[in-house]
């Protein structure tokens, strides 16, 4: 099942990610410098969240923990292949055709990729 995330989910999501479970008081602190968010807000994301379900939550002693239900790997899929989908029609050769010409390719991260292509070589043999 595909969850479409808003850029603010994945914020959310990937402090949930990082460590979990969480409180919405933990949450609304870890969440506080990079976003500005009040406690009000992270309740809505939450509760937004929960029924996409990508979060669940359990009941606790004194609140609520927050738990991501999708996996981080998932969510990465999904996006990709809709960004690719939706920006280059789904063609990577398109894509990384786009990042070479506009010079936006790193040394580190050619050999990145080199590494990537060598290993699926590998495994298609």
């Amino acid at each position: 099942m595909r969850i479409d995330l808003s850029n603010s989910e994945w914020k959310l999501m990937r402090c949930l990610w990082d460590q979990a479970p969480r409180t919405i008081t933990e949450l609304t602190a870890a969440l506080r410098e990079e976003t500005g968010w009040s406690k009000n807000t992270v309740i809505t994301m939450l509760a937004r969240l929960e029924a996409k379900g990508a979060v669940r939550h359990e009941a606790g002693e004194r609140a609520k923990r927050y738990y991501p239900a999708l996996r981080r790997e998932d969510a990465v899929r999904d996006e990709t292949e809709s960004f690719l989908s939706k920006v280059y029609g789904g063609s990577l050769g398109l894509m990384m055709s786009a990042m070479v010409e506009s010079r936006r390719l790193s040394e580190e991260d050619i050999s990145e990729l080199a590494a990537i292509l060598d290993k699926a070589g590998g495994e298609a043999r």
